[in-house]
């Protein structure tokens, strides 16, 4: 899947979480760029994220996202390891 692809589904996954079509992703887009990104918003965004791609986010995994570049990385690579 490409990252556009990843990109406009992931886009889609904020603005449902946040009741706002304004926010505009980039690799570099961090919880602090979000006006309302805590802890809470990060479990709903890791649950729409599953359900959308059929991946499942571990523990260890949700402790290095730091940016939704990272969270692209970790969907792109789920996503190779369900297709192997």
């Amino acid at each position: 899947m490409p990252d556009e692809n990843i990109y406009a589904q992931l886009s889609e996954i904020f603005h449902d979480v946040f009741l706002r079509d304004d926010i505009v992703l980039t690799p570099e887009t961090t919880a602090q760029d979000v006006e309302g990104w805590d802890s809470f918003k990060m479990i709903e965004i890791v649950m729409a994220v599953e359900s959308r791609f059929g991946i499942k986010v571990k523990s260890k995994e949700l402790d290095q996202l730091e940016s939704v570049g990272d969270l692209i990385r970790l969907i792109a690579a789920s996503r190779l390891t369900l297709n192997d």
